[in-house]
């Protein structure tokens, strides 16, 4: 089996890293062993809604990265104090999921380190009954890929913040992240490692791995997969099931509620409702809004061509924007 240590910490050019190898293990491959770490980003669940995972003022305000993968799952919270581990491996039985045969290795790992992990029943890895790992999976007939978070020495309070979402904001058809007690491995290790020679611990633990590097036109196909796919609007957002959010907020001129109906992250159709003051018929603003990708950008080009004061009366384009998106 190959090993690779991700040299980057953008979130979008790891997980196209991820696809990029998967794509190239078929039957007889020796596989891939990866350990790899991200800057501060929340990676959510290919069947979520990333709307409904994010708190997506905090994450914008923090300048928290965010990115789709390609295994479902919840979304996780990922910086420089988690290490993320993935096993990449020929499937030529099409097997369904086995979470524990790769979790495994990193328990015996920890063992050998002091601390007394277990897998559970929600596919995690826990210490005293607290997560320290989630893990997904992909697969199909002649490869799987499986990957899991390890909070090391990570900000607890911050992935709590950055994973906090309203719940009354959404009805929604996406696989909603079930939230669990986490903790970090570091306060448990008896002898205190650094996260360089945790890496270290992990790899060595690993028996028959040969190290390896990306080539360059391994990391140049990588790349272009970053850029086309991991890094674009349209794949971390637009690919969201579709929902219905409410918004409400009462302004200074009167309350808005506004209920839009989102599917593949264009706004199929909206609704506005509340005891705000008008000249204008809502309908159409309504119509001017459907179509529309649900991002600031987009939603500021189209709702510049009116005059929003007509419609909300004491209302301007900014607040209204920061009302519909926050």
């Amino acid at each position: 089996m190959y090993y690779i240590e991700g040299q980057s910490h953008d979130p979008a050019f790891n997980l196209a890293m991820e696809e990029h190898l998967y794509r190239t293990v078929d039957g007889g491959h020796p596989g891939y062993f990866l350990l790899w770490q991200n800057e501060p980003s929340i990676i959510v669940g290919r069947f979520q809604n990333t709307a409904q995972e994010v708190n997506r003022a905090f994450v914008e305000e923090r300048g928290i990265r965010v990115v789709r993968r390609i295994s479902g799952g919840g979304a996780v919270y990922h910086d420089l104090g988690n290490l993320n581990y993935t096993f990449i491996v020929p499937n030529d039985e099409g097997s369904p999921f086995d979470f524990a045969r790769h979790a495994m290795p990193v328990v015996r790992a920890l063992e050998k380190l002091g601390v007394k992990a277990e897998f559970n029943s929600r596919n995690d890895l826990a210490i005293d009954g607290r997560k320290f790992s989630g893990s997904a999976q992909h697969m199909d007939k002649r490869r799987l890929l499986h990957h899991g978070t390890l909070l090391f020495d990570s900000d607890l309070s911050v992935l709590g913040q950055a994973l906090a979402v309203d719940e009354e904001k959404f009805t929604s058809k996406g696989f909603r992240s079930v939230r669990s007690r986490v903790t970090n491995i570091l306060p448990h290790l008896p002898v205190k490692l650094s996260m360089a020679e945790f890496i270290a611990a992990l790899r060595d633990s690993l028996s028959g791995t040969e190290r390896r590097y990306l080539t360059p036109d391994e990391a140049g196909a990588i790349g272009t997969l970053r850029d086309t796919k991991y890094a674009t609007w349209e794949w971390n957002w637009g690919e969201s099931p579709e929902y219905t959010e409410r918004k409400v907020r009462r302004f200074p001129w009167g309350k808005v509620e506004a209920l839009l109906n989102v599917k593949n992250g264009i706004i199929a159709d909206a609704r506005f409702f509340g005891d705000f003051f008008g000249v204008e018929s809502r309908d159409e603003l309504e119509g001017l809004l459907a179509g529309s990708p649900f991002r600031k950008e987009d939603l500021r080009d189209r709702l510049s061509t009116v005059q929003l004061d007509r419609f909300f009366r004491g209302t301007d384009l900014e607040e209204f924007l920061a009302f519909l998106i926050g």
